[in-house]
């Protein structure tokens, strides 16, 4: 994916500051965090005030507005302190509650400007869909200013999500990776889904980023990275998180509370044969490094664990989500008495409750695969390339 010279990008929301008339006339309403900046690293909101935009009220996903909250947390409605435009909190509204606080704030069309990470349990693009669900009601229009998808768009990986699935980390049928940006993904949903909830498409338009191709990854533009949330600071975080993110779903720590969230994995039960039985299976592209480590907070916090560092050594070979499953199968191999699979609530199994793996897989079918010792792996191919399991008028970009 990445090409060795960085090539010039123009971000969605960089075109709109040069020319404020691509969202329309009215007043707008921008949903954006930390990472809503422009290639210089000005923050969006400030920029397009100056830039003569009608900007009137801002709107914070999960995390916040300013990125503090951790996994699960955003940050308490107030005023910007920057530009003093009030603040929307939209992390868990969804349906009338959303529509009245869309209508609530005055605005005639929202910008989405968010970087995401191109993973379907990273809930950005469900606070776009849930926004765009409530503009398609209340007759706001919606304009998403593009970024580029960080892992590229040449590659998916994953089934399809179960309509019966659906949650905050997966609303619609999406692969786990699914190779699409946010305008790419916008327009699929505002084709398929929209209308189903809303009763009518909303009035979408695009702002493309200027330059992007599906070949290119985060480093391979001269893009600066803002850490999208606190938990994955680096591209290489980015990376394997498609993958490693499903350990949310079991009781080894996923690396939060740790320099590299995502990137390490653990528990007390591991021992020595966890590295050398995953080097055996030769997955492609990365190395695994036996560790020990313990976690500040979250998981385990202030236990010493054992585990593994995964080491990227081949970005195009590595394909996260079929290695995080073979983990998974391992595991279940090594450890049957102390692995476990968390419930959505945080409880281990037993409780009655919804297992938190089968929110972020889409579906039962891995945990019962793993469970039944079954060869998980055919279940991570996805339904077809990127922009093919979307239909291909989507894509946006060569």
């Amino acid at each position: 994916m990445s090409t060795g010279d960085r090539v010039a990008v123009t971000t969605g929301i960089a075109r709109l500051h040069a020319s404020p008339g691509l969202a329309g006339p009215g007043r707008l309403g921008l949903v954006t965090n930390h990472t809503g900046v422009l290639p210089d690293l000005r923050p969006a909101a400030p920029a397009l005030l100056e830039a003569g935009a009608r900007l009137v009220a801002l709107f914070g996903p999960e995390h916040g507005l300013h990125g503090t909250g951790q996994a699960g947390e955003s940050e308490a409605a107030q005023a910007d302190p920057t530009t003093g435009l009030p603040v929307h909190d939209t992390y868990r509204y969804d349906g009338e509650r959303l529509d009245k606080l869309l209508l609530g704030s005055g605005v005639d069309a929202l910008v989405y400007d968010l970087q995401d990470i191109g993973a379907r349990f990273y809930t950005y693009v469900w606070t776009m869909f849930d926004l765009m669900v409530s503009a398609a009601r209340t007759g706001v229009r919606f304009v998403v200013a593009d970024r580029p998808n960080p892992l590229g768009g040449l590659v998916s990986e994953g089934p399809l999500l179960d309509p019966a699935w659906a949650s905050f980390v997966g609303r619609a049928p999406t692969p786990v990776r699914h190779g699409l940006t946010c305008g790419e993904l916008a327009r699929h949903l505002n084709a398929s889904l929209v209308p189903q909830v809303a009763g009518r498409a909303a009035d979408l338009t695009v702002i493309e980023a200027v330059g992007w191709q599906r070949s290119m990854d985060a480093e391979a533009t001269d893009l600066p990275w803002v850490a999208p949330s606190p938990n994955i600071p680096t591209p290489a975080t980015a990376t394997v998180y498609p993958g490693t993110c499903l350990f949310e779903g079991t009781n080894l720590s996923e690396g939060r509370g740790t320099t590299q969230p995502f990137e390490i994995v653990g528990a007390p039960y591991i021992d020595a044969g966890f590295a050398p039985s995953l080097a055996e299976l030769a997955l492609p592209g990365v190395h695994f490094r036996d560790l020990r480590y313990v976690p500040t907070f979250h998981k385990h916090a202030g236990r010493p664990l054992r585990g593994v560092q995964l080491h990227i050594t081949d970005r195009e070979a590595f394909a996260p989500v079929r290695t995080a499953v073979a983990m998974l199968a391992t595991l279940r191999r090594l450890y049957p008495d102390d692995f476990a699979w968390r419930t959505a609530d945080g409880d281990l199994e037993g409780t009655g409750h919804r297992h938190f793996i089968d929110l972020l897989w889409g579906s039962d079918r891995l945990r019962r695969a793993v469970d039944a010792g079954d060869d998980p792996l055919p279940l991570c191919d996805p339904p077809a390339p990127p922009g093919r399991w979307a239909g291909d008028d989507v894509l946006l970009y060569p």
